[in-house]
């Protein structure tokens, strides 16, 4: 019995421990760099409980101090700053890739969710069985050559359709003919063993706006993807909706009002058939405005003055406002971020997504909060690193040790 007591004891304060810890490291990350006192009276937590955690973090790498920011000419002694371990000290990093259809993107994340280094591996072609190992062989040798002595703490991995990211397993991505795909244990293979973990992009980046984005995001946001897959997440009070089986998030199948676009489903009107890349793609090349069905050559035709493909935007952007009205009046949440390619890029096609927003919602006259991803076009790198950040910000004690053990166990 006494044993017993002791042992439930010693996890309680191991909890409350690892408590203090993520809130330390989450109050650096909102405010740092920063004086261990005012880490204290921002978060609510002692003076000694601050010490004893920044020591424990910076211990790990995951703080530093910054002695020649620390205040002079004042009484007493000079609070030596603390922030996160980033820039050119060598501080760890996570290494992200987004798996899309035709592409994937690579990229190294600081603590702050800064990309240090990204590229773009282009892979239409190849076959999507053997599509796991070519990217991970890709993404190794990039990897590799990017890390320089930094300590790589693992990968994020984010890509579409319905994962499930406790098993790590891709449940169903309709583009690729994947079903229950193992994709973060084949990625791990091919990484040498580092840790992987996998989550949906639309969640992926809706947990990076939570973590680094704008503060309403923490009190609730719907985030709306829209690409050669479309889907959506949720997030209450700074977690991100999964629902059983980790489905959440399908709305390819949402009507989007006014839209007459028949779909594979039988129905016409779906989202997905209506607004995705894929769409837009086959409808610019009806119209000639491109040679082949490329998102990016639309954008970059409208840039250039071509009136069609800016008036082919708009359009979509219109049908994704319309479709953002619905999740507004559904959901009615602080922010709605959207990501669009076009109006990650032009401010002109985020204008329209609102108006039409404005116009069809029955609850929302605010357009401001409808708003892109705050990474602009490093949204995917950013979130795929964020798979991998998140679960370290709300464990950091018992998250870095786990990742970096077997480094140290080698």
């Amino acid at each position: 019995m006494t044993r017993n007591l002791r042992r439930t004891s010693r996890m309680a304060g191991d909890g409350r421990r690892e408590a203090n810890a993520a809130t330390v490291l989450r109050t650096v990350l909102d405010h740092g760099p920063v004086a261990r006192g005012a880490v204290a009276r921002l978060s609510g937590l002692s003076p000694a409980a601050v010490s004893r955690q920044a020591t424990d973090l910076t211990r790990l790498g995951l703080l530093r101090e910054l002695p020649e920011l620390a205040g002079g000419g004042g009484v007493g002694r000079p609070q030596i700053p603390v922030d996160l371990h980033i820039g050119a000290s060598g501080g760890p990093v996570a290494g992200g890739v987004h798996l899309g259809v035709p592409s994937s993107t690579f990229a190294l994340v600081d603590l702050r969710g800064q990309v240090l280094a990204q590229r773009t591996y282009t892979h239409d072609g190849i076959a999507p069985d053997r599509l796991p190992g070519a990217v991970a062989r890709e993404l190794r040798a990039f990897l590799d050559a990017g890390t320089k002595g930094r300590p790589l703490l693992g990968v994020g991995a984010a890509v579409g359709g319905w994962v499930d990211p406790a098993e790590g397993v891709v449940v169903r991505h309709q583009a690729l003919g994947w079903r229950r795909r193992p994709l973060a244990a084949e990625l791990a293979r091919g990484l040498g063993g580092r840790t992987v973990r996998l989550d949906n992009h639309a969640r992926s980046i809706a947990q990076s706006e939570i973590l680094f984005g704008r503060p309403a995001a923490r009190r609730s946001l719907v985030h709306l993807f829209i690409g050669n897959v479309v889907d959506a997440a949720v997030g209450l009070a700074g977690v991100v909706h999964q629902g059983p089986g980790a489905a959440a998030g399908d709305v390819a199948h949402l009507p989007v009002p006014d839209s007459t676009v028949p779909c594979p489903c039988g129905r016409s009107g779906c989202l997905e058939a209506t607004a995705s890349n894929t769409a837009l793609g086959l409808t610019a090349v009806r119209r000639g405005i491109v040679p082949e069905p490329d998102t990016s050559l639309v954008v970059d035709a409208a840039a250039a003055g071509d009136r069609r493909a800016d008036r082919l935007l708009r359009e979509r952007a219109r049908a994704v406002g319309r479709a953002v009205a619905l999740l507004l009046d559904v959901l009615n949440p602080d922010l709605v971020v959207v990501t669009e390619q076009s109006s990650v890029i032009e401010p002109e096609y985020l204008e329209e997504i609102r108006g039409a927003a404005i116009d069809l919602s029955h609850v929302c006259d605010d357009p401001e909060r409808i708003v892109s991803p705050h990474a602009g076009p490093a949204t995917l790198p950013v979130a795929a690193g964020t798979v991998l950040l998140n679960p370290l910000f709300r464990r950091p004690l018992q998250t870095v040790g786990e990742l970096l053990a077997p480094e140290g166990d080698a």
